[in-house]
């Protein structure tokens, strides 16, 4: 099983950005745990500040991965071509939050991208990716 995780905006400063809201762990530290617990899947992962470059992303993968578990950060409540994107593509989405949107601001209660996704984790911290991984072995 191939899996893609892609992190969206400002999730390359996890570890160190807002810590009682998305912890102490940065993003390559987990993404070793989970490689190492699941090493019957391929676990790619990228990350990028630039809309365009998660859209290519997950356009290159969007045929051939199992799955793809998407963090898309900020993007998640704007963005009219990342939910273009997921439509335009076979593979999977799963769509991931390390926070609940829900106990945080009213603009993050709106996702355009849940819509268009498999399902929707959200809340456990970085559990949220380990979740989402499990249901694409699982399922």
């Amino acid at each position: 099983m191939n899996i893609l995780i892609v992190n969206g905006p400002n999730l390359n400063l996890l570890g160190v950005r807002e810590p009682d809201t998305y912890g102490k762990q940065s993003f390559d530290e987990y993404l070793s745990i989970l490689q190492k617990k699941y090493f019957q899947a391929k676990i790619d992962y990228f990350q990028s500040n630039i809309e365009g470059e998660l859209i290519n992303k997950i356009h290159e993968y969007g045929f051939s991965a199992d799955g793809i578990v998407l963090n898309a950060g900020a993007y998640t409540h704007t963005s009219v071509a990342l939910a273009d994107a997921i439509s335009s593509v076979k593979t999977p989405v799963i769509e991931v939050h390390i926070s609940n949107v829900f106990k945080r601001e009213e603009f993050r209660h709106h996702s355009f991208l849940s819509p268009v996704c498999k399902g929707v984790i959200s809340g456990f911290g970085m559990n949220s990716y380990r979740l989402a991984i499990e249901a694409f072995l699982n399922y």
